[in-house]
């Protein structure tokens, strides 16, 4: 059951491939894993990062965009010795990903070939999918991860191939970015009461509260501004502002 706290891992994988029909991905597996924990909008030092034996070749294409060889991954785990550690890791938080369906049915996939008792990841974390995010505020607009790293000045620094790891990093900065913006200001509950992503601020310390400086409008500014009023009601025989 599904316990989800303050935790955000941000993920990606790299695979064999990507050739897809249906629900069925003409038997590719995942190749890498890469996941970065975030707390409170932070980063913390936890991520699982881990290279898997697909124990199949990896297509010529795929190999293409991420330089994943299969000599290097005979060297490694199969998915069935890192499952546990991933499940562990990943339980309970919010997992964002960008296209979350291509690298959910991988990941349900896998869990599926295990025979696991957990049928997918989805009933143990909460997906958020940061392309749905990103087309509702680019809507007509490319969006897949260099386009966004892009659009919000995040430098590709030494990306010549897809990596899960680098990837997870430069999403994890993509969604920080994309949520940065504050969602909903009440200004008519007496309270002050707002609601903003994650953990925007809320509240100034006393200590801030006494280093913001309050300017004060002059005796100019409030003779201009009544005139204008002034202005406004007798071009239009009507003011919703007190002259």
């Amino acid at each position: 059951m599904k316990n989800i706290s303050n935790r955000y891992i941000i993920l990606d994988t790299e695979t064999t491939g990507m050739s897809f029909s249906g629900t069925v991905y003409k038997n590719h597996r995942i190749i890498e894993i890469g996941a970065i924990e975030m707390i409170n909008r932070t980063t913390t030092n936890k991520i699982f990062h881990v290279y898997i034996n697909p124990e199949r070749n990896v297509d010529i294409e795929a190999f293409k965009i991420h330089g994943i060889s299969d000599n290097f991954l005979l060297k490694q785990k199969k998915f069935i010795h890192i499952i546990n550690d991933f499940l562990n890791f990943i339980n309970g938080t919010n997992l964002v990903v960008h296209n979350a369906s291509f690298d959910v049915s991988f990941l349900d996939n896998e869990l599926k070939l295990l025979n696991h008792k957990i049928k997918s990841i989805r009933d143990i974390c909460n997906v958020i999918d940061t392309l749905s995010i990103a087309r509702k505020l680019f809507p007509g607009k490319k969006n897949n991860l260099d386009a966004l790293c892009s659009r919000y000045n995040i430098p590709l620094i030494n990306r010549k191939l897809h990596s899960a790891i680098i990837d997870a990093n430069l999403l994890k900065k993509v969604y920080l970015k994309m949520t940065s913006k504050q969602k909903q200001m009440n200004l008519f509950i007496q309270n002050s009461s707002y609601t903003y992503h994650d953990n925007d601020i809320l509240n100034l310390s006393k200590k801030n509260k006494k280093m913001l400086k309050i300017q004060k409008a002059s005796l100019k500014d409030v003779m201009m501004h009544n005139q204008y009023l002034k202005y406004m009601f007798k071009k239009n025989k009507k003011c919703l502002w007190k002259i």
